[in-house]
């Protein structure tokens, strides 16, 4: 660990400072993130980096399906219709992806993925 902190502190602090680069330079760190956290990014992404978000929504929508405990398709769809709206400009969504991640139970909720941060780009965390 280095002065600044773990690699997940500085991903939060980064987040509540709506630094998109110091997000994406923690996110290359990490093993992996929680789908809460993934969903911060796209947040701030939806707010600074409009472009990169569809791609990422997608992403994102893949893990829920992936790790979710529990989820119908009525959810499911709830979901990709809440990243549509977010996509579209819609900030209130992410709200309603929370709330469906808690009600997931999502297998992963700290850290998710096991692939080498190296390996991946920031956009591909969600």
């Amino acid at each position: 660990m280095t002065a600044q902190g773990s690699a997940h502190g500085r991903f939060t602090r980064a987040i509540a400072a709506r630094n998109l680069f110091q997000v994406e330079v923690a996110l290359r760190e990490l093993r992996g993130v929680s789908l809460l956290d993934a969903l911060d990014y796209l947040e701030l992404l939806a707010e600074q980096r409009p472009a990169k978000l569809e791609q990422a929504a997608l992403r994102w929508h893949g893990r829920l399906e992936l790790e979710a405990g529990v989820l119908t398709l009525a959810e499911s769809q709830l979901a990709l219709a809440a990243l549509a709206a977010l996509c579209g400009g819609q900030r209130e969504a992410v709200a309603i992806l929370r709330r469906l991640v808690r009600r997931a139970k999502p297998t992963l909720l700290q850290a998710a993925a096991t692939v080498p941060a190296r390996s991946r780009d920031p956009g591909s965390r969600p």
